[in-house]
């Protein structure tokens, strides 16, 4: 069975930059997809980012692309993700999360795996 721990959270201004850690135990992330979504209270947890451990492909959603940037750290099994000029609307619980199939998705119905999540709070 494999554990996420997300970690790197914080208060931020706006402009200002983040890097989120996503760490698995259990397992090595040797064909996973890892992807980090974000969720506001009283809404839909939303994609954010994605990427295929074996093959290094990503994949972003329209309101992060170009700011944020997913990324994977083999000698330590994790996931990072960069996120620059961020915006009071980045403010969110984020999660990571994993599935066994090298093949991008940005639903989370694929994906089984989560972690418990990071508060990002970015002020304006």
């Amino acid at each position: 069975q494999v554990q996420l721990v997300e970690s790197g959270g914080g208060l931020v201004q706006a402009g200002g930059s983040l890097r989120l850690s996503c760490a698995a135990s259990g397992r090595t992330f040797s064909s996973f997809t890892v992807g980090w979504f974000r969720q506001v209270s009283g809404k839909e947890r939303e994609f954010v980012a994605a990427i295929s451990w074996n093959t290094g492909s990503t994949s972003y959603s329209d309101s992060v692309k170009g700011r944020f940037t997913i990324s994977r750290e083999a000698a330590k099994n994790t996931v990072h993700l960069d996120m620059n000029s961020l915006k009071p609307e980045d403010t969110a619980v984020y999660y990571c999360a994993g599935r066994i199939s090298p093949r991008l998705n940005t639903s989370t119905k694929y994906y089984p795996y989560w972690g418990q999540g990071t508060q990002v709070t970015v002020s304006s």
